[in-house]
């Protein structure tokens, strides 16, 4: 097993502020491996129905326990996953749990209590910079190509029946059990629409249109699709200015390898390497900030900035992406800047290997590479 040292880390570290750590994530991204890894953890399988009977009552299984670290993979299987946790949180002040499960975790009924003030939440992501032990991750048209997902990435060819048999999972048990939808082919079509156009501007009446179902039915499949991590809707930043475009998203997929799929890609052609590579910088901001989604920015005249980051009660940092450092032109920065002065730029570019900055007339710009964004941004 490869070790994902760095999230075992933030685990930890999350661990020291409260004593649940809510793991969720994509089917396949690694959270049992991650929770089974963790030095020293007691790991428990709630689908297997052996487990499921040992917690039926949950204040005899943790006192059988007592201290010390536990797991609780495939949570939302309990009968009352959440009364269980609640008593840990209250009555076993030396346990630490970390409970896993699918990407609609948070949305399950059975997680009416929030447990407010007793968890923090970590969403693990598809392989980021930080996932560097796993062999052959500098290579980034495999990256691009095979995808984050462990073993996809760590396959040795690329098979498409694999990315099918996963969406086919992703309906029948993320889908079909929570949210009971009964239009599958039409759901699917849109989910594969939307990987297929990924990082595009998001049109609810087109794909209505495309899909055969409402405007209405699309934008509840589109929330859907964003609370279960297959999509991210990144929203326009605006400021009040009228010459900002507020009203029209962009939806990113959320694994450029199910994005190849969708495509219908076998390799990645060197004019679409700048197109994978911004999911890449996307994929990284999702891991290391977690809860302080980007925004995107666009105004009526044509200028664009591809992220904003803009944390409550900061100024924006406006965020450009780039295949080739070479390839940046600085006015979609300072157009924005004209509205939105303070604040600190970035260009995250792969052929960079430091960061280093540059006055570009009135704008002082940061060049950086990726595995160094989030650490600038934090500065």
């Amino acid at each position: 097993m490869i070790q994902r040292q760095w999230w075992e880390a933030r685990i930890r570290s999350l661990w020291a502020k409260r004593p649940i750590v809510w793991l969720s994530g994509v089917r396949r991204v690694g959270k049992t491996v991650l929770c089974k890894n963790l030095e020293g953890i007691r790991y428990f399988d709630c689908e297997l129905p052996s487990i499921r009977r040992e917690m039926e009552d949950p204040e005899a299984f943790l006192k059988a326990i007592g201290s010390g670290t536990l797991a609780l993979d495939e949570i939302h299987r309990l009968a009352d996953p959440a009364l269980l946790l609640k008593i840990a949180a209250d009555h076993f002040p030396e346990l630490r749990i970390i409970a896993a499960g699918s990407s609609t975790l948070g949305a399950s009924a059975k997680f009416k209590d929030t447990l407010a003030g007793r968890k923090l939440e970590l969403r693990l992501t598809p392989l980021c910079e930080n996932d560097t032990a796993f062999p052959g991750y500098g290579d980034r048209s495999r990256r691009f190509l095979n995808g984050g997902l462990p073993g996809f990435f760590l396959a040795e060819a690329r098979d498409d029946r694999e990315y099918s048999e996963w969406i086919e999972a992703f309906w029948a048990r993320d889908i079909l059990e929570l949210f009971r939808l009964e239009r599958r082919a039409s759901f699917l079509k849109f989910a594969e629409l939307l990987l297929a156009q990924s990082g595009g501007q998001f049109n609810a009446t087109a794909f209505a249109a495309s899909c055969g179902v409402s405007r209405t039915t699309i934008m509840n499949y589109l929330g859907i699709l964003e609370a279960t991590h297959l999509v991210h809707v990144v929203r326009p930043y605006h400021g009040g200015n009228a010459r900002e475009i507020t009203a029209t998203p962009r939806v990113y997929g959320f694994d450029t390898g199910f994005i190849a799929w969708a495509q219908g890609l076998h390799e990645i052609p060197a004019k679409e390497k700048g197109f994978f590579w911004e999911h890449l910088v996307l994929n990284e901001m999702n891991a290391g900030l977690q809860d302080s989604a980007p925004f995107t920015w666009r105004d009526k005249e044509g200028h664009e900035v591809d992220f904003v980051w803009a944390p409550r009660g900061t100024a924006p940092s406006a965020i450009e992406v780039k295949w080739s450092a070479d390839a940046f032109e600085p006015n979609g920065i300072r157009a924005f800047r004209a509205l939105h002065p303070q604040g600190r730029n970035y260009v995250v570019a792969a052929d960079l290997h430091r960061s280093y900055e540059r006055q570009i007339g009135n704008l002082r710009v940061v060049f950086c590479p990726l595995d160094n964004l989030v650490a600038q941004l934090l500065l």
